[in-house]
């Protein structure tokens, strides 16, 4: 294991958990910080920039979807909740909040694995710099600091599972993107807490894009097919 390694945040209250996450992905080459209260994850947060959160729900001192909700949106981790609500309406809840992922308990460590290692998958398409900077319609989006900028300069953070749709659409310009090629390209399980939860982050995507809802300039619904995104990246 690498310093530059991934690095991996648990928010568990069980330590078997926390031991068992954290051995599995340290075999698997990542740098693993744990914690068991959201108040020492939310401290840890201001020392520490993980790649990626894994999230129980089930905390004792903090709601862990208002948890989600606030990481996803001020955090350019990738959040994916591990929890033991298996009902369809907590997936979707979680995922609408921003979540990237949900993983049911009992689950088996070598698929958390694989499940982070999808989700920190980095475009091979640079600046020329080593830095992940694209243009596009006079924007300008850094997948390396999950930010987005106007054309007038202002600049807007981007969570993790935005930035993922934005790459997508800019590796697929002007051309239909359905959900079944989403589902492949994002990852997750089919049925409707993925329709529900990229309708969610594409509706954000836009807002932070000043779009008309009535009259998208950049991503276009096409109804019962998919989506096109109409700029080319520069």
């Amino acid at each position: 294991m690498t310093d530059d390694a991934p690095l991996i945040a648990i928010l568990d209250d069980e330590p078997e958990i926390r031991r068992l996450l954290s051995n599995a992905l340290q075999e698997a080459g990542f740098r693993t910080q744990c914690f068991a209260r959201a108040t020492e994850f939310e401290a840890g947060l201001r020392r520490i920039q993980p790649d990626a959160c894994l999230i129980d729900l089930g905390l004792p001192d903090r709601d862990g979807l208002a948890l989600v909700h606030r990481l996803a949106r001020d955090s350019g981790a990738a959040i994916i909740i591990i929890s033991g609500r298996a009902q369809v309406q907590d997936r979707v809840t979680g995922l609408e909040l921003g979540a990237d992922d949900y993983i049911i308990k009992p689950f088996e460590p070598a698929e958390v694995v694989a499940r982070i290692r999808a989700r920190l998958r980095k475009p091979v398409r640079d600046n020329g710099t080593g830095r992940q900077l694209i243009r596009f319609a006079g924007w300008a989006v850094d997948f390396d600091r999950y930010s987005l900028t106007s054309p007038e300069g202002v600049e807007t953070p981007i969570s993790h599972a935005e930035a993922e749709v934005l790459r997508m659409f800019l590796d697929n310009p002007r051309r239909l993107i359905s959900r079944t090629q989403m589902l492949e390209t994002l990852g997750g399980a089919a049925g409707e807490s993925f329709d529900r939860a990229m309708d969610v982050r594409i509706s954000r995507l836009r807002t932070k894009l000043g779009e008309d809802p009535k009259s998208p300039r950049l991503i276009k619904t096409i109804y019962g097919a998919g989506y096109i995104f109409l700029a080319e990246p520069a």
